[in-house]
């Protein structure tokens, strides 16, 4: 594995809308409590490190012993509203650039903020709701010559940045490296609907099962299916997702998985479609509907 390249970050001046500004510190501190931004059980370093890391106080999360971090899923640290940004579409400024990044407002008007994305699960431009554990993208090194690492802040109500941030009610102080085990997503499925069926899809309708749930999603004349086991988790057992566009053929993904069943995707632009799935004995199979 090549060695971690340490990142420094200083934000450009590009456009409003394409790279969020860092304020002045301000006396409002981080109130949300965060988790790691990672799968539960995944052991990574956050290195705090100092001086010439920019913003002072970030940090860059990094492989823990033989566990490479590239490709990792991310996830809201806490919940809110994630809103998705790219400095590539500007033409890549290198080393001063977040590269792909996600920033969620939490509900105590703090943020976190994540950048150098292999990808994420919305376009730039786009915005979601996010609960604490919504995957919202992958560990990569867009915006410069990285090797894989999370760049992460913690910023406070007054556009601040924590420069001791505290995750999993670990703080990780200036010039500290510490290595933290994630809590985040345990007890439930560690997959999503919009992660399973890829980036910019997003869901338009769901339905309880027993153990579980399926969704329908959708992405530019594209839908998708997927059945998200809630119960078992793990342990192969019978689910199923389908979808038949009106007048077409029905594709259907049914075994024993450990997760969910799918993702089922067709193309279906201005016509209707039936959906389903099941978990089980329990099974869910819609009307011909969403016709537009």
């Amino acid at each position: 594995m090549a060695a971690v390249v340490t990142a420094v970050l200083t934000v450009a001046v590009v456009s409003p809308t394409a790279q969020a500004r860092i304020a002045e510190p301000a006396d409002i501190g981080i109130m949300a409590a965060h988790k790691s931004p990672f799968n539960c059980g995944k052991t990574f370093y956050a290195n705090n490190w100092s001086p010439g890391h920019s913003p002072s106080g970030s940090i860059d999360w990094q492989s823990y012993g033989g566990d490479a971090i590239g490709g990792e899923t991310v996830r809201a640290t806490a919940g809110g509203t994630a809103r998705f940004y790219s400095t590539l579409a500007m033409g890549d400024i290198g080393i001063m650039a977040y590269g792909n990044y996600v920033v969620v407002t939490h509900g105590d008007g703090t943020k976190s903020r994540y950048a150098h994305l292999s990808s994420m699960v919305r376009g730039p431009g786009s915005s979601m709701s996010v609960s604490q554990g919504t995957a919202i993208g992958t560990v990569g090194g867009t915006g410069g010559n990285y090797a894989p690492h999370l760049h992460y802040e913690q910023i406070t109500a007054g556009g601040g940045i924590d420069s001791s941030p505290t995750v999993e009610g670990v703080t990780v102080s200036l010039g500290q490296k510490k290595a933290i085990k994630s809590t985040n997503n345990c007890g439930g499925n560690p997959y999503s609907p919009a992660e399973v069926c890829g980036s910019g899809y997003s869901v338009i309708d769901s339905a309880a099962l027993t153990g579980g749930r399926v969704y329908l999603l959708y992405n530019s004349g594209t839908n998708c299916v997927v059945t998200m086991k809630t119960s078992n988790l793990g342990r192969a057992t019978a689910v199923s997702a389908f979808l038949e566009p009106q007048g077409g053929s029905r594709a259907t993904d049914s075994g024993s998985y450990g997760y969910y069943a799918g993702p089922v995707r067709k193309s279906a632009p201005s016509v209707c479609v039936k959906w389903g799935g099941s978990v089980g004995g329990s099974s869910y199979t819609s009307p011909f509907e969403h016709c537009g």
